[in-house]
């Protein structure tokens, strides 16, 4: 009987709920880690994204340049610094008119939108007045449905100016963590495999090396496919001189890390500004976005991304959803580079077990 598999498989699953049922009971021991953990995951994170950004530049000037890991560190720092100074300069003014105008012209837009309602409910009696008196009370209580959001968002994240702080300690941390990581980010591995054997080494060695190719391929190809998707919405609203058209656009790109989902978050707003501006801004701007999207999928993406993740679009919804019901927009942010991981680490094991098993059927014969 303790040879048989259903056996084997029960006392594994038993020894991993009592495991679960000690790690609950002992939680209290967890809780400096997890506060340390939450306390450097701002820094960690924003220098991780950026570290798979400048590493292919790093690796650009020492091999163009010839010059050493420092040198290469330090010209990737200017790049940054460059592109900054273009943002503040040339952008920010820009997006700060934009964000100004965008305020101001918040109780038009609900004006218009009242003028709209009304006009249709005087011609077109069709409409269920449910559904009108709906519209009218979402309407009338914009403004305290964005205090709620604000109230529940400072709420969430903890004191304003204790949270600002944060923010700040964490920003000030990321060039440095970003500095390490590109200096010494390849010893790493070395330094882990040491104390291992030279299979099990081989075998980790392997699982690392897939799981920072998927993290380096969704990170680039994502960041880049959204940076191509900003400006094509950028250069599309401009034509047909569209409102706020940089902070629509800023938006699309941002949603567009978003798989699937992103680009219907980003077509909303552009969809109601534009439509308030001008009706046939509803054609427009719908046009913008499928030819935006079209150009994305068919071009961009399959050159960018290539099959690195090779998920499916069913899977990656609902990964997204269940992500997002658990733990909000950073569960959505989060969800497909951690399932993709989580994906390579499982099908990496099943493989190692696959061959090992093989190997053994071989040695019998």
């Amino acid at each position: 009987m303790f040879q048989k598999r259903w056996f084997n498989v029960l006392s594994f699953l038993i020894l991993l709920f009592l495991l679960i049922l000690l790690l609950n009971y002992t939680s209290f021991i967890f809780i400096p880690i997890l506060q340390y953990i939450g306390a450097i995951a701002f820094p960690l994170i924003g220098a991780g994204i950026l570290y798979y950004l400048t590493r292919p530049l790093m690796h650009f000037f020492e091999r163009k340049l010839k010059v050493g890991r420092i040198i290469a560190v330090i010209l990737v720092f200017l790049v940054i610094l460059l592109l900054l100074t273009v943002f503040i300069m040339y952008v920010w003014p820009i997006l700060q008119k934009q964000v100004t105008n965008l305020m101001y012209g918040i109780p038009g837009m609900i004006a218009a939108i009242e003028d709209f309602i009304f006009y249709w409910r005087i011609n077109y009696t069709s409409i269920p007045p449910q559904i009108i008196v709906a519209i009218e009370d979402f309407i009338s209580n914009i403004p305290n449905h964005m205090q709620n959001i604000l109230d529940n968002l400072f709420g969430l994240l903890g004191g304003f100016i204790g949270q600002v702080i944060s923010i700040v300690a964490g920003l000030v941390m990321v060039p440095f963590f970003l500095f390490f990581m590109l200096k010494d980010g390849e010893k790493l591995l070395p330094f882990v495999l040491q104390i291992f054997k030279k299979e099990k080494a081989d075998n980790i060695r392997s699982l690392l090396t897939k799981i920072d190719h998927v993290l380096s391929s969704f990170i680039q190809g994502q960041l880049f496919v959204s940076f191509c998707v900003g400006v094509l919405l950028f250069i599309g609203y401009v034509v047909i001189d569209l409102n706020y058209a940089l902070i629509l656009a800023l938006f699309g790109m941002m949603t567009n890390v978003i798989p699937y989902l992103g680009p219907f978050l980003a077509v909303t707003p552009a969809l109601i500004v534009g439509t308030i501006q001008d009706p046939y801004n509803l054609i427009w701007v719908s046009i913008i976005m499928i030819v935006a999207q079209q150009i994305e999928s068919n071009l961009i993406s399959p050159n960018v991304m290539g099959q690195a993740l090779n998920i499916h679009p069913l899977t990656v919804m609902t990964v997204i959803i269940a992500a997002g019901s658990i733990a909000g927009f950073l569960g959505i942010l989060f969800a497909v580079p951690t399932y993709a991981v989580v994906r390579t680490i499982i099908a990496h094991f099943y493989q190692t077990y696959v061959n090992s098993k093989k190997d053994k059927e071989d040695a019998l014969i």
